[in-house]
């Protein structure tokens, strides 16, 4: 504990030194702010560099959500979670805490939901067009953004690695030399404390700089209790459920269990924990020449996930009931029964308070059978994530007709966090988890042009990945016992890519272009099943403890091998546009996308080392883009349909050839095909000066065509895409009222609505989150100068209960159903000072 006072001590430091640096760089500076009658012409233009080159979004055939900086401020948006909120069939969901510092990520229906490496994205994430490998550590802080592009569908042969279903790019705002920069301090509900700001400079005539920082705090609103300090020995305490129900919470007498300070609360979860900074110098002595060097530090140390019961199968056996006696059943169910903290009955989670704690915070509490006395670990309530990464990107223009692009990128971090999934005093399921990873890339392309009618562009792209996924676990509800052992597997990937682009004017106002990529990638797994002392499992490894590591059909010692032909793919992209008008464009595209294949990475014996293929995708996109009535209305418009293969499931049932190594099991197979379809619709609307609203809609179906053997076998069903939901829709609205001489006083509203949701690949309702309609309200005022604003803001304006993840093991035989539930209403002064 003393180790993450002192960096947070450091991080706090450093982020003062930049804020101090803010001010004395940027006191005499202008900030530069673009001319209020240009704003009032009508919707502005965002510029995108989707097809590597500046085009305007209304000129790019791509379905993309562009967002610029001052939006993401209008809607009170922080991080990338929120951002998506309002982007049609995107879903970006922070995880719960089996998952750690996580997201869950899905566009159009394909993503992926498991932050394990082994696992690629199917979304890929890129920031200053360096590639982001991992969902952990995903949430990102829109630090200092230019904008952020959301590009929907397979963008293999534009954004490369993985972005089969489409891909996210954040961009940073460059150091221009010109000064100006801004702080910015928050407070609101809960304790939340938030400061940010930024500053550009000059160094030299030709060398520029740019330094940023954010830090932010907030208790958690889910309460985690002592169980036998609420429901103490002899007690008689029950609940009413909103069925009427009565569930006795403790008809054994429970454990008793006193604290001096006579409060039962251990702590609040879903708190946050955020600092970063990033300093970026950039060298521009010519218009040819232009070189950006990036460093940054994040760390992200909060309590995990608040996260509440709501079902349970009831597992009563000596190997759980480490608590009395007591088994796992509906008495620690609260869940969707209960309200927020501070609103009537608090959300919790129940947990017994440590009898021990470890010097590295493991909590220890004595379980298991009378004759073993194993230890069982219910750990640390605390999720970390550390990460640094250092990029380049160096654009040279060797000729009027010649540019050469290289983007280098280097990034390691180390996520730690625990769960104990089962949400009670009882042992069912603990896991420990440690994940290292740092990765490598290089991109070099060159582009050019041919006469003034073709565009091409020619590359490379080189990924190394090396991660080291160290878990420890202690599983008690499956009938062997004990199933307690460590896995500090490793996991080495690379991928190398060739690819080009090309666009054509074959006529005024009509184009053609295409892509292409060859993509060759390998992975390699190493498995260890050790038990906590560091001989091998000789449960899950019976045959490596009789006969040593790497023996015949031993899983310690072992090496998953995946790529060869199955690593090699070809993806191409085919487009066509059409200006009907100045006012109007019409796009056609057809393309294809990919996300790698590889192993399963928690077997619990040989036979459930299994690979499982690519996932590949056939898309048919057409769309319309317009800026109609005086640009007073943007409308953009795009329907697709899918044809998508082999799609990666989690199975709870692993086909193995001995039906005895079938169970448990935590594996992903193909499960089968699917046609997937749907539109979007995205509309920005400026009635009047200082009147915006903007909307979207979005509808997407998903119809099997397909069930594969092995996902028949494990009981899984294709009927609904894990990620999106059905109907999607927002809405926003702003009018910016004028002061005189005081300034202007900006009203704003933001709803959103998702329709329920599939969140398991097994049949029953149990697996759906229930639609729910989210509002946010913001006032702002600023001065005349427009350099000081003042903005009060409420998140969930009408307390909505909602659910963002579930987590089911009920049908694996865990016998448990755990929710995340949103935040609640909360309320936020935010004071923002530009220079």
């Amino acid at each position: 504990m003393k180790t993450v006072s002192r960096q947070k001590n450091m991080l706090r430091a450093a982020l003062t030194a930049s804020a101090s640096l803010i001010v004395l760089c940027t006191g005499s500076a202008a900030f530069a702010q673009a001319a209020p009658a240009e704003e009032d012409q009508g919707v502005g233009d965002i510029v995108v560099t989707a097809q590597f080159r500046e085009q305007r979004l209304q000129d790019t055939p791509i379905a993309i959500t562009a967002i610029d900086a001052a939006t993401m401020e209008a809607k009170s948006q922080t991080n990338l979670a929120q951002l998506a909120d309002s982007a049609p069939n995107v879903s970006f969901k922070p995880q719960g805490s089996s998952f750690g510092p996580s997201i869950s990520a899905s566009i159009r229906g394909v993503g992926q939901n498991d932050f394990n490496p082994a696992y690629e994205p199917g979304v890929a994430i890129y920031i200053d067009d360096v590639y982001y490998p991992q969902l952990t550590g995903a949430v990102f802080d829109l630090l200092d953004l230019e904008r952020v592009e959301i590009l929907r569908g397979p963008q293999g042969t534009l954004t490369g690695r993985n972005s089969e279903g489409g891909a996210i790019k954040l961009f940073s705002k460059k150091p221009t030399g010109e000064g100006g920069g801004f702080v910015e301090a928050t407070y609101g509900s809960r304790q939340r404390i938030g400061v940010r700001g930024s500053a550009d400079f000059k160094l030299s005539e030709n060398l520029f700089g740019r330094i940023s920082g954010s830090y932010k705090e907030q208790n958690g609103y889910v309460d985690r209790l002592d169980f036998g300090c609420v429901y103490p020995a002899g007690g008689t305490a029950t609940f009413v459920n909103a069925a009427g129900a009565t569930l006795l919470r403790n008809p054994a007498g429970g454990v008793a269990r006193t604290r001096a300070s006579g409060d039962c609360k251990l702590s609040s979860l879903g708190g946050v924990g955020y600092g970063a900074v990033r300093a970026t110098l950039r060298y521009a002595p010519s218009d040819n020449f232009d070189w950006i060097v990036s460093a940054d530090y994040v760390r992200d140390e909060h309590t995990i996930s608040g996260e509440v019961l709501t079902g349970v199968n009831t597992i009563n056996n000596v190997n759980t009931n480490a608590a009395a006696n007591v088994p796992h059943d509906e008495r620690y169910i609260c869940g969707r029964f209960c309200n927020f903290a501070g609103t009537g009955q608090p959300a919790v989670t129940f947990q017994f308070a440590p009898v021990a704690v470890l010097p590295d915070g493991t909590r220890i509490f004595v379980g298991g059978s009378p004759t073993a006395q194993l230890l069982s670990t219910s750990g640390n309530d605390r999720s970390s994530y550390n990460g640094w990464g250092v990029s380049s990107r160096l654009h040279y223009q060797i000729s009027d007709n010649l540019v050469i692009d290289s983007i280098t990128g280097y990034r390691k971090f180390d996520a730690v966090f625990d769960s104990d999934d089962d949400l009670s005093p009882t042992n069912l399921n603990f896991g420990h988890n440690d994940l290292t990873n740092w990765n490598f890339s290089q991109e070099l392309r060159l582009s050019g042009k041919v006469g003034e009618a073709v565009n091409w562009t020619l590359g490379g792209f080189y990924f190394k990945q090396k991660s080291t996924y160290f878990s420890s676990q202690d599983i008690r509800y499956i009938p062997i016992f004990p199933l307690q052992f460590i896995q500090p597997d490793d996991i080495n990937a690379d991928s190398k890519a060739i690819f080009g682009h090309v666009s054509w004017e074959v006529a005024e106002g009509f184009n053609l272009s295409g892509g292409l990529r060859y993509t060759s990638e390998s992975k390699q797994y190493f498995y260890q099943r050790l038990n906590f002392n560091g001989t091998i499992n000789g449960i899950l490894d019976p045959v490596g403890a009789a006969s040593g590591a790497g023996s015949p059909g031993a899983l310690t010692g072992s090496v998953a091998r995946f790529g060869g032909k199955d690593g090699r793919r070809w993806d191409w992209r085919v487009s066509a546009d059409y200006r009907i008008s100045p006012q109007a464009l019409i796009y056609a595209t057809v393309s294809t996308g990919f996300k790698g294949g590889g192993t399963n990475p928690r077997p619990f014996n040989a036979g459930q080392v299994i690979s499982f293929d690519p996932e590949r995708l056939l898309a048919f996109e057409i769309g319309a883009k317009t800026d109609l009535f005086d640009r007073a209305l943007r409308l953009n418009v795009s329907a697709f349909y899918n044809k998508y293969k082999d799609i990666i499931l989690p199975v709870a049932i692993c086909p193995t050839a001995n039906p005895a190594q079938a169970t448990p099991c935590a594996a992903r197979v193909n499960g089968g095909d699917a046609n997937v379809k749907g539109f979007e619709v995205e509309a920005t609307v400026r009635p009047a000066p200082g009147f915006d609203i903007d909307a979207s809609l979005s509808y997407l179906s998903y119809k099997p065509t397909f069930l594969s053997a092995a996902a028949i076998g494990a009981g899984a069903l294709l009927t609904d895409p894990q990620g999106p939901s059905k109907w999607k829709w927002s809405f926003g609205a702003q009018y910016e009222i004028p002061l005189g001489g005081s300034g202007s006083l900006t009203p704003r509203f933001d709803a959103a609505f998702q329709s329920r949701q599939f969140s398991g690949s097994f049949v029953g309702n149990q697996s759906f989150i229930r639609s729910y309609t989210l509002a946010n309200a913001r006032l702002t005022w600023r001065n005349e100068d427009k350099d000081l604003s003042i903005a009060l803001e409420a998140t969930n304006l009408f307390n909505k209960y909602h659910i963002l993840t579930v987590f089911d093991l009920r049908q694996a035989g865990a016998g448990f159903r755990k929710e995340q539930p949103g935040r609640p209403r909360e309320f936020a002064v935010t004071v923002n000072k530009k220079f």
